[in-house]
C-alpha cells in the first residue's frame, strides 16, 4: 500500500511539468517564434561576445553546466504519452530499488544487535535460576547470583539455625485440621516435593494457615543444641495475606514411616515431571505424637532466602526406616543449607 501511495503521488508530481512543458511546446509557441524582432539574433551574439570575455572559468562552468542543460531541456522539451508513460516507468523502478536497497541495509545492521539481545536473555535466565548445594553456585554464593537473591548474603534472620537456649513459655499448642486430600508428586532438581489439595489447615497465635506442601531434606537443616538428624520434612503453610509458616518435622532412624512410604511408591521417572495418584493421603500420619515445639522467626531455607518466615520445629522427632533414608540419599545425597547465624534471635520453646 505504502509503494502504490509513493507512486501515485510520483507519477503527478511527472505528469504536471512534463504536461505543462507539452503545453508550452505547442502551436503558441511557434507563434511567438514567429513574431520575433529582426534584430534579435545581434543581441544573442553581442550578449555571447559579453559572457565570452568574463572572468577566466567560466567557460569550464558552462561546460559542467551543459549535460544538465541538456537534460533540463530534454525534460522540457515536447514528449509523446508513449514517452510520459515510459519516463514515469523508470522513475517508479529507480525508487523501488532504493527503497529495497535501504531495506537490505536495515536488515543487515539489525540482525547482529537481535543475536546479542538473544544471547544476553540466555545468559541472564541460566544465571537466575541455576542454584544448587555444592559449587560455585551452592550456598555461599546464592546472594551473587542473583540481585533478587541478595537476602541469602545480608539477611539477619535467616534459616535454618542451631536452636539454642529457647526460652522455656506456655506456648498455645498448634491446631492442626489435617484431612484426608489429593496430592502429586515431582522431582524438581533439589528435592522431593509433594503438593497437596486444598483444606489442610493450621492455627497458631490466633492465625490460620492453609498448607501448600511439603518436602524433604537430608541431612536435616535445623539442629537442635548441635545436634543434626537423618531427615527433615518442611510442611509449607500460607495465610490469606500471602505470610508463610513452616512447620518442621525432624527424622530419625526406627521404624517405616507409612506416609513416606507413599510418596516413595509415586516418585516420578524422570526429573520436572509430576505424577498425580489417584489415591489420597492423610498428612497427620507426618506428624510427632507429642506437639510440643519450637518458634522462631526467619527464611526459606533456598532462594530468594525471603525473611518472614514463621517457624515451628517440632521437638519430638518421627521415625523412617533404613530402606526409606537410603532410597532418598540415593536421588538427593545432601541437599541442606548449612546453619545460619541466630543474630541475637528470641526463640521460644514450649515448656
Amino acid at each position: 500500500m505504502r509503494n502504490l501511495t509513493v507512486s501515485i503521488v510520483l507519477a503527478s508530481c511527472l505528469i504536471g511539468p512534463l504536461a505543462y512543458a507539452q503545453r508550452d511546446s505547442g502551436p503558441d509557441q511557434g507563434s511567438a517564434k514567429a513574431g520575433a524582432k529582426p534584430g534579435s539574433a545581434m543581441a544573442k551574439g553581442a550578449a555571447e561576445a559579453k559572457d565570452s570575455s568574463a572572468k577566466p572559468g567560466a567557460k569550464e562552468a558552462s561546460a559542467k553546466e551543459a549535460p544538465a542543460k541538456e537534460m533540463a531541456a530534454k525534460d522540457s522539451g515536447p514528449m509523446s504519452e508513449g514517452d510520459l508513460s515510459i519516463r514515469i516507468a523508470e522513475r517508479l523502478a529507480a525508487l523501488k530499488a532504493r527503497q529495497a536497497e535501504r531495506a537490505a541495509q536495515q536488515a543487515r545492521s539489525q540482525k547482529p544487535r537481535k543475536v546479542v539481545r538473544r544471547s544476553d536473555a540466555a545468559m541472564a535466565i541460566h544465571q537466575s535460576d541455576h542454584w544448587s548445594y555444592e559449587g560455585e553456585n551452592g550456598p555461599a554464593n546464592w546472594g551473587k547470583i542473583n540481585a533478587a537473591w541478595s537476602k541469602c548474603a545480608t539477611g539477619n534472620r535467616q534459616s535454618p539455625i542451631d536452636i539454642r537456649n529457647g526460652m522455656k513459655v506456655e506456648l498455645e499448642q498448634i491446631q492442626f485440621d489435617y484431612q484426608p486430600a489429593g496430592f502429586n508428586v515431582i522431582d524438581n532438581g533439589h528435592t522431593i516435593q509433594v503438593t497437596v489439595g486444598g483444606g489442610n489447615y493450621i492455627t497458631v497465635m490466633n492465625q490460620q494457615y492453609e498448607l501448600v506442601q511439603f518436602h524433604f531434606h537430608r541431612p536435616s537443616e535445623e539442629r537442635i543444641n548441635g545436634k543434626g538428624f537423618e531427615m527433615v520434612v518442611h510442611m509449607v503453610h500460607r495465610d490469606a495475606d500471602g505470610k508463610l509458616a513452616v512447620v518442621a518435622v525432624l527424622i530419625e532412624r526406627g521404624k517405616p514411616q507409612p506416609l513416606i512410604q507413599t510418596v516413595w511408591n509415586n516418585l516420578p521417572l524422570e526429573k520436572h515431571t509430576t505424577v498425580t495418584p489417584t489415591i489420597v493421603i492423610d498428612v497427620n500420619e507426618l506428624l510427632p505424637q507429642r506437639r510440643d515445639y519450637f518458634t522462631y522467626m526467619g527464611s526459606l531455607t533456598t532462594p530468594p532466602c525471603s525473611e518472614g518466615v514463621l517457624w515451628l520445629v517440632m521437638k519430638e522427632p518421627v521415625q523412617a526406616s533404613p530402606a526409606q533414608l537410603a532410597l532418598f540419599s540415593r536421588l538427593y545425597p545432601m541437599n541442606a543449607r548449612p546453619v545460619q547465624s541466630s543474630s541475637g534471635r528470641v526463640i521460644k520453646e514450649s515448656n
